[in-house]
Formats: structure tokens, C-alpha cells, sequence
């Protein structure tokens, strides 16, 4: 019996490129499968893939009542319309209003939470909207997956989901046949590489800084950015900075790519300072590929790596000990770098294979809607 699941997020770009395989496993088996999102350059590819593609306007960045009691409007329109057997939401605004909505039409739901997002990282007030908003609305779904055990335990320590529906995934998980080792880099100095969209959220600062130190130390190592710039968000890195740091001499920066795997391949270490995360993908492509990763001991970063066995762990938002980190990954033979990616990789098969993720989806939809 083919089922009907739409799955909403802010953009199509998250969608094709964190649950492409999702959607493949769910059209495999049968399902009638439609994306809800806004239109960007990758609603195309999205109904490529054989599913069905709906427009949904969405106000990403803003905190205005109005615009997202419009975003509630449209999504339960839209739901209206679709007569889903089951909803899976991604990101914070379909995860709460969305909710609402298909609650408010008898529409089942599973809900992933695939970070905190900036309110949560300077808190406040809009940060105790935010939590009033989880609280009213996550009563509903049938299951609720979250990225790492500190986001979880936050949640129900706060009463704001019931403790008997949630579960934890290992983020989006990655393909371990796509995301191949390959050969180290044959370079004389260490190639340091920030894969992340360009936000300060990501540490970006903190990398530039770092860098900084470490290139009056020894001129011949290298740093780089890879990474979308004029990202909608209220923490995104300005254009001009890039271009002084680039000018500067203490940065090289890739732009976009649409394919990780070659900048990875010439890295000797993958870095990201992030202040919190769901899991990072770009740690985990990293580590697949078997390069040594630097990240920051915070939610979302520290399960991803071992540290001193698959990688360092350092403070968040202290440059000093970043620098610090790549000093001593720079110093370290490449028998060693090589010896700790590939520990990575391991830990990836054992842990972070996109199969287990895949396959809890699939139990979870099967529990919301019923067995096939």
C-alpha cells in the first residue's frame, strides 16, 4: 500500500543534500513522496529525484509573530491539500509550526531537531519564546529524533518534549561508498580546511584567528574556507571580511561546491570551531575520507570524534587553543595523521553509517502511520 509522506524543511537545499537517501528509500519502497520547502536551486533536483515538489514560502531569518503565524497558515493549507499519511519535519520552524499545523488537522508526525540554532546559543528572551513554542508544540508528534544526547537531555530536563517519544539519531549520517578514503596530500606543509556555511556561529573568527598566529609561526601552512557566502542568517560572515582576509594572506577561500570530496582529499586536517551543533556533516565526510578532524568540545561536535585517536577536541571560542590544536596537528608525523583518519573512518562504519539512520526513519513512519 503506497503512502503518502511529505517531508518540509526551510530549504530544498537541505533537503537534497541532508536527506536525499531518505527520499530514495521511501520512492524504493513504494511511497508517493512530496518536498515542502521553499523554492531554490534545488527544487529541481528534488523532483528529479521522483518526488513531488511544493512551493512554501518561509521566512527563515525573522522573529516576527505575524510572518510566522503566515508560515502556520500556509503549512496547514498546504497539509489541507496534500492529505499526508505522515509529515517528517526538518529544521526549527516546520519543527514547530508545522507541528501545529498538522496537529490541528489530525496529521501524524516525526519530528528531527537537527540543531539549536542561534537563539538557543545567545538565549534571552527570544530564547524563552522559542522553548514556550517547543513546549506547546511538540505534545504531538509520534516521535521525535534529536542529533546529539546534550540537545535531548535538554529538552526533556526542560519539560519541553515528552520523554517517551523521543530518540537520538547520529545525525543525517554519511554514505560510507561515496565518501571513500583516499590518498593523503603529498604537500610540505598541512593544509587546515573549514568546511561550514559561512556564519560566526561556525567559528569562523576564531579559525581566521588562529590562522593568523600560525602563519607569522610558519608561512607555509595553509588555511581555506570552503563554504556559501550571504547565507540568510543573522550570524553570516560579510563578503568585505573574506576579502580582507583573503588579501590579508591569511586565508584561502573556495567558495561553493557542490562536491565536498576533492577539497577534502587535498586536506591533511578538517576543522570546524563550531559554538553547538546537531552533528556536523562536514565532520563526518571528513572523517569517512579518513582525515584527522579538529573540533570544538560542544554538543554535536565532541560525538563525532575520539579525541587523540580520530582527532582533537578544543575550547570553544578561545582561538588561542584552536591554534594551539592545529600547531600540534601540523607537527605530527603523516603516519600519524593518517593513522588517526583512519581511525575516524572506522568510527564512522561503526557509528555514523547513513543505513542506521535510513532505517530508523523508516521504523519511526511505519509506527506514526502503521505498517505497510
Amino acid at each position: 500500500m503506497s503512502r503518502r509522506v511529505v517531508l518540509v524543511s526551510n530549504t530544498a537545499w537541505y533537503l537534497y543534500n541532508f536527506r536525499c537517501d531518505l527520499f530514495s528509500a521511501l520512492l524504493e519502497q513504494g511511497d508517493q513522496v512530496i518536498a515542502v520547502a521553499p523554492t531554490d536551486d534545488f527544487s529541481e533536483r528534488l523532483s528529479a529525484l521522483g518526488c513531488e515538489v511544493v512551493s512554501l514560502p518561509m521566512d527563515n531569518m525573522g522573529t516576527s509573530p505575524l510572518r510566522d503565524l503566515a508560515t502556520w497558515r500556509r503549512l496547514r493549507r498546504t497539509y489541507r491539500a496534500l492529505a499526508p499519511d505522515v509529515v517528517l519535519h526538518f529544521t526549527i520552524k516546520p519543527v514547530i509550526y508545522g507541528t501545529l499545523a498538522a496537529r490541528s488537522l489530525s496529521v501524524p508526525v516525526v519530528n528531527t531537531v537537527t540543531g539549536l540554532g542561534t537563539a538557543f546559543l545567545r538565549g534571552g528572551p527570544v530564547q524563552a519564546v522559542v522553548e514556550g513554542l517547543y513546549g506547546l508544540s511538540q505534545g504531538w508528534p509520534k516521535r521525535i529524533f534529536f542529533q546529539n544526547p546534550d540537545d535531548l537531555g535538554l529538552f526533556v530536563g526542560r519539560g519541553l518534549v515528552p520523554k517517551d517519544r523521543v530518540a537520538r539519531l547520529p545525525g543525517s549520517g554519511v554514505d560510507l561508498e561515496r565518501f571513500a578514503p583516499r590518498p593523503g596530500p603529498s604537500g610540505t606543509a598541512p593544509v587546515f580546511l573549514l568546511i561550514a556555511r559561512l556564519l560566526w556561529d561556525k567559528g569562523v573568527r576564531e579559525f581566521i584567528e588562529a590562522a593568523r598566529v600560525l602563519r607569522g609561526e610558519d608561512p607555509r601552512l595553509r588555511f581555506q574556507l570552503l563554504g556559501p557566502l550571504g547565507v540568510a542568517n543573522q550570524t553570516a560572515v560579510p563578503k568585505p571580511e573574506i576579502e580582507r582576509w583573503v588579501g590579508e594572506g591569511v586565508v584561502e577561500f573556495l567558495g561553493e561546491t557542490e562536491d565536498v570530496r576533492p577539497w577534502i582529499a587535498q586536506a591533511d586536517c578538517v576543522v570546524l570551531p563550531s559554538y553547538r551543533e546537531g552533528t556536523p556533516r562536514a565532520l563526518l565526510e571528513a572523517a569517512a575520507m579518513g582525515r584527522p578532524i579538529i573540533a570544538t568540545d560542544v554538543p554535536g561536535c565532541r560525538e563525532v570524534l575520539t579525541d587523540g585517536v580520530t582527532g582533537l577536541l578544543c575550547r570553544v571560542r578561545d582561538s588561542a587553543d584552536l591554534a594551539d590544536k592545529m600547531r600540534q596537528m601540523a607537527g605530527f608525523a603523516p603516519e600519524l595523521r593518517l593513522a588517526m583518519g583512519m581511525a575516524g573512518r572506522a568510527k564512522m562504519k561503526r557509528e555514523f553509517d547513513q543505513r542506521i539512520v535510513i532505517g530508523r526513519y523508516l521504523e519511526a513512519i511505519d509506527h506514526a502511520v502503521g505498517p505497510r
